[in-house]
């Protein structure tokens, strides 16, 4: 099959009609029958059949719509590259994230760079940090953010701010102004948990089973954003980074560190002995300035 005979089969698999496809495509209905017919041709089965004036995919069409998907899924890097080249003479700047950064940290500095960037193309993912590891190792990323060290060979990594660990409470469940909450008021509470291990909670956690009586934990989630969430919701106390609490007091919660203090550190992870670019090294400061801000104030 040639790249035109995916192209026919997938316009026509989305629209059902040859006249639409071939406006799709900006062909002929003649062209579009004509290339049909040659697929259909070279496959020796048929992929499409007239049913009340439209065309109805047949099993085998069907079959092959999965494996074109995977094709498109493939090409679409490889067109956003083409595009970059063309208007910008630039390949993207990819930058990769877990989740917590993703929410207010990373989309405002974005916006920082785009005012003195203006053209630089961007992607942004918010991944866990083992897939940040990856997407680096693959080349697939340019910069990733993590509030976890991955203490890998291959990865540099770089502390550029550090905070500390939050508790999130219901609205007025803290005192008025009341700047810190001591590890010992949280015996006996309702807590939330995290699912798996968690380097941020993994020392916490030893130091809260300590406590006399044991914090109850009953519902464990995923992410530190789910906690948040659940603690909107009433299900109890939860101890998450300084990011998710920083959003969480925007929404209206009570929000105050852990005492004695539990410190957290935001790192920049780049492939080992690879040379940023500009745009790179400029966004890695802004992000270092505005994290920097966000945690001090």
């Amino acid at each position: 099959m040639r790249l035109r005979h995916i192209e026919v089969i997938q316009a026509l698999l989305q629209t059902s009609h040859l006249g639409t496809a071939a406006e799709m495509l900006q062909l002929s209905v003649a062209e579009v029958e004509g290339i049909l017919r040659d697929a259909e041709g070279q496959l020796g089965f048929m992929l499409f059949a007239s049913v009340r004036g439209r065309l109805q995919a047949t099993r085998e069409a069907r079959e092959l719509h999965v494996e074109i998907a995977h094709v498109y899924e493939a090409i679409e890097p490889l067109q956003r590259l083409a595009s970059s080249l063309k208007q910008y003479q630039a390949p993207p700047l990819r930058i990769i994230c877990t989740p917590p950064l993703a929410e207010h940290l990373l989309p405002h500095s974005i916006a920082a760079l785009r005012r003195r960037i203006p053209d630089v193309p961007c992607s942004l993912l918010a991944q866990p940090t083992r897939d940040i590891v990856r997407s680096l190792l693959l080349r697939e990323s340019d910069l990733g953010l993590s509030l976890h060290d991955p203490e890998h060979s291959d990865i540099h990594c770089q502390a550029i701010a550090q905070g500390k660990l939050q508790l999130l409470a219901p609205h007025g469940w803290l005192q008025p102004k009341q700047k810190y909450i001591a590890l010992q008021d949280l015996a006996g509470q309702a807590l939330l948990g995290l699912e798996g291990h968690d380097p941020l909670n993994a020392v916490f956690d030893s130091k809260l089973q300590a406590l006399r009586p044991a914090p109850v934990i009953q519902t464990r989630v995923q992410t530190h954003q789910m906690m948040r969430c659940m603690v909107e919701a009433g299900e109890g106390l939860a101890i998450v980074d300084p990011f998710t609490a920083r959003g969480a007091k925007a929404s209206g919660l009570d929000v105050c560190p852990v005492s004695p203090a539990v410190p957290i550190s935001l790192y920049a992870l780049t492939l080992a002995n690879a040379t940023p670019s500009p745009a790179t090294q400029t966004l890695l400061a802004i992000i270092t300035e505005q994290a920097t801000t966000l945690l001090t104030s």
